[in-house]
């Protein structure tokens, strides 16, 4: 399956939100970085699956906690409650994507350096733990 160009611009998009919101994470919660990385990841994954998918994606009534938290953190970030916001929104952003978590394992397995790093003993408990703690919906 190809990618359209939405779609590609969409993955950049996430992309870089991820990464301002590591970036205001690493540089003490710098609430402009995190709004940035908060609004770049949303747009991007609106791009990614579609404006109606995106909505029926956050609507569904099993994702409402994790829809409202995810969303609540985004806004205490927007007013200026930057560490809380943060911890508010991973908390959403588990209920939402948790479900997401075995396949990117099992994705991460099949690569050449990663997959030998995830087999390692110890570290492939904890992985193994991770990705079957998240196999139903929240």
């Amino acid at each position: 399956m190809w990618l359209s160009d939405a779609q590609k611009i969409g993955v950049a998009l996430t992309t870089f939100g991820a990464l301002f919101m590591l970036l205001g994470v690493m540089l003490f919660f710098d609430g402009a970085l995190l709004a940035l990385g908060n609004i770049l990841f949303i747009s991007g994954l609106t791009l990614i699956i579609g404006p109606q998918k995106t909505f029926y994606f956050f609507a569904r009534k099993q994702k409402i906690r994790g829809t409202v938290c995810f969303l609540g953190g985004i806004l205490l970030v927007f007013l200026k409650w930057p560490f809380i916001g943060v911890i508010v929104e991973t908390f959403g952003f588990l209920n939402l994507f948790g479900d997401f978590f075995p396949v990117v394992i099992t994705f991460l397995r099949q690569l050449p350096f990663i997959g030998t790093v995830l087999s390692m003993p110890y570290i492939s408990t904890v992985v193994d733990r991770v990705a079957g703690s998240r196999t139903s919906a929240v």
